[in-house]
């Protein structure tokens, strides 16, 4: 590789990026030039530090030896392995050795790479040999195991086209599938998938089924950030193109099929089948569709503004050509893989600088071509954001309740009376939603003083705060803790809705076909009593989620301990909608028992509003106080 690293910033510990800046550094009077002359550095920089740089740019060419490539694969395909692995070193601590010998062994992952370059060489210079007939003779059937075969003669093609933007296109997708598809082999042995990748190469039953020697060429390559680390440094945007050696990625397609003829072997051995899981697949992609046609003009335009930008790392260039290509060849996909990495890129080089840039990143001109793309931009909203999907659950749960009171009621049911406990119930509903109401937004007549919400208006209360905006770009740890177990409220909520509704309507056709018991006609009675307290209930609930939400950000001015009581209250909350998921239920019909479980919750909802600890409220102390 010719690529030499240039004034590199300084490295950040534990990172593959140079040049962190501590988040409390800010812009001081005349530091402005400071900004720009690091956004404007050499464009020839590398954004990988020296020790990772030299990891991925120079071990691997240290040792210069000729390998015989049947002693790594024979003619059919088969990967020897022993060869392989027999070039992985290992170190020794003193202190281990003595106690015990299988304990004292860890990973030389400098002298691992070292010997293996040469193995990767020559299995490069082994598949660009090979007609895209013969790649595919011999290793396609060993690439079935991954669910998507179909993605490795792309990358042998991008291998023979020495493009380096395709090269490391290939390479994110190929160790993307290969995650996926280690964990589906670690399901089939029935156990989870850890989050992490370095989580699931350690486990113990992957090294079961491929052997430990294995798992550790593994590591060097992409399981661990001592090692050679190619899937992290090219999904964060670290390597530019020309800094992944394109014999890594060939490497990585035969360790793959390599892979697939030992999971066969296991699979043969222990009689067992491999099932993938099923992809996920986004939901209401109809609303992510907001932004216009791009035609030919706006995208030259954005083409110039690209290339002008002080965004992108000239280094980085060839990532954007390419995923404009993709973009003008139809491949969206490709298009977004190539561009959230460069998207992280950009904004680690920002935050790397200064927090505050007192310069405009885009240098071309408010252009008539992208004026359309820009009021998008700048009027967007998250949609799959965890705070966006709260907003639609709120929204869908209300909408399912609103439809209760046109669920048809026998006539018995009209002529129920009350009791004590329902009345305090009622009462108690008025109280909290007083207290709610004064943090409604006062505008088109929707609240009409603080005594309640006119007939009707309950969703037009909630609907507006939902449609309030967010900020989503950057939420703390506390934020999404809060809003993961608002989310769950959310759901048994619905779970609820939906759960009355089909008992309503199963249990009115049984009323009037005469097919209830007598007390079968006692727990329908109930339930009609019950469900007529629970629409107020629920409402109430997701009004209380809804104006939690608007005031989100305001959990950051918590203290830890009041966090603990916010956060305990919220779960008190959800335990009794996880009850009511219960109760309701028509394997259990317990509706006497909902209207007691209801009391004591609406008693704890009281109680805390009472004291003031809501995010509605210490976001009306901010604003007494004039803090923005």
């Amino acid at each position: 590789m010719s690529v030499a690293p240039q004034r590199p910033l300084p490295a950040s510990r534990g990172r593959a990026v140079s040049g962190s800046v501590p988040c409390e550094t800010r812009l001081g009077a005349g530091r402005g030039a400071a900004l720009a002359g690091m956004l404007m550095e050499d464009p020839t920089a590398t954004c990988l530090s020296p020790p990772v740089y030299d990891m991925i740019c120079k071990l691997g060419f240290e040792v210069r030896e000729n390998w015989d490539i049947d002693r790594i694969v024979t003619q059919r395909g088969d990967v020897c392995w022993p060869t392989i692995t027999a070039c992985v070193m290992y170190t020794r601590s003193g202190l281990c050795a003595l106690s015990s010998p299988s304990a004292s062994q860890s990973l030389d992952y400098r002298g691992s790479v070292r010997l293996l370059g040469p193995v990767c060489e020559a299995v490069h210079s082994h598949l660009l040999s090979l007609t895209k007939g013969q790649f595919e003779t011999r290793y396609a059937p060993w690439l079935q195991w991954t669910a998507f075969p179909e993605l490795f003669p792309e990358i042998f093609a991008a291998l023979e086209s020495l493009q380096g933007p395709a090269i490391s296109l290939g390479l994110m997708k190929l160790t993307a599938c290969l995650e996926r598809a280690l964990g589906d082999v670690l399901v089939l042995l029935g156990k989870d998938c850890p989050f992490l990748l370095r989580d699931l190469l350690a486990s113990e039953e992957l090294a079961a089924v491929f052997g430990r020697p294995v798992m550790d060429v593994l590591k060097v390559f992409v399981g661990s950030p001592c090692g050679l680390n190619l899937r992290n440094v090219l999904w964060h945007g670290f390597a530019s193109p020309r800094e992944i050696p394109p014999k890594y990625c060939s490497m990585m397609m035969l360790l793959t099929a390599g892979l697939g003829q030992l999971l066969k072997r296991y699979l043969e051995q222990t009689r067992r089948v491999l099932a993938h899981r099923p992809r996920v697949a986004l939901p209401h992609l109809e609303e992510a569709a907001v932004f216009p046609d791009v035609t030919p003009e706006v995208l030259g335009v954005l083409e110039d503004v690209m290339r002008n930008s002080t965004f992108i790392r000239k280094v980085m260039m060839p990532y954007w050509e390419a995923a404009f290509l993709s973009f003008r060849s139809h491949r969206f996909a490709d298009c977004a893989v190539l561009l959230l990495t460069q998207l992280e890129a950009g904004l680690r080089r920002v935050f790397a600088a200064v927090n505050q840039c007192p310069r405009r990143l885009l240098t071309a001109e408010e252009e008539a071509a992208i004026g359309s793309l820009a009021a998008l931009a700048d009027g967007y909203r998250a949609h799959f954001h965890p705070v966006s999907q709260l907003k639609k659950q709120v929204l869908s749960c209300e909408k399912s309740i609103r439809v209760w009171p046109l669920l048809p009621l026998p006539e018995e049911a009209a002529r129920s009376v009350a009791t004590s406990e329902t009345h305090a119930c009622e009462a108690f509903v008025t109280e909290i939603l007083r207290e709610l109401l004064r943090h409604l937004p006062e505008r088109d007549g929707l609240v009409s003083g603080w005594d309640g919400l006119p007939a009707g208006r309950w969703p037009e209360a909630i609907q507006e705060l939902c449609g309030t905006p967010i900020w989503t770009l950057f939420c703390p740890r506390t934020v999404l803790e809060v809003v993961t177990v608002l989310r769950s409220i959310g759901a048994c909520c619905a779970c609820v809705s939906r759960q009355v509704a089909a008992s309503v309507e199963l249990r009115h056709r049984q009323w009037v076909e005469r097919r209830l018991r007598s007390r079968q006609r006692q727990t329908y009675l109930h339930m009609v009593s019950s469900v007529k307290l629970l629409s107020p209930v629920l409402q109430l609930i997701l009004l209380l989620i809804a104006l939690e939400l608007v005031n989100i950000h305001m959990v950051g001015g918590k203290s830890p301990c009041e966090y603990q009581q916010y956060l305990k209250f919220l779960k008190s909350v959800l335990q009794y909608t996880e009850k009511l998921v219960v109760y309701t239920s028509q394997q259990r019909n317990k509706w006497s028992e909902t209207i007691s479980l209801t009391r004591a919750a609406l008693l704890k909802m009281w109680n805390f509003t009472e004291k003031k600890q809501m995010l509605i409220h210490l976001a009306e102390k901010s604003a007494s106080k004039g803090v923005p």
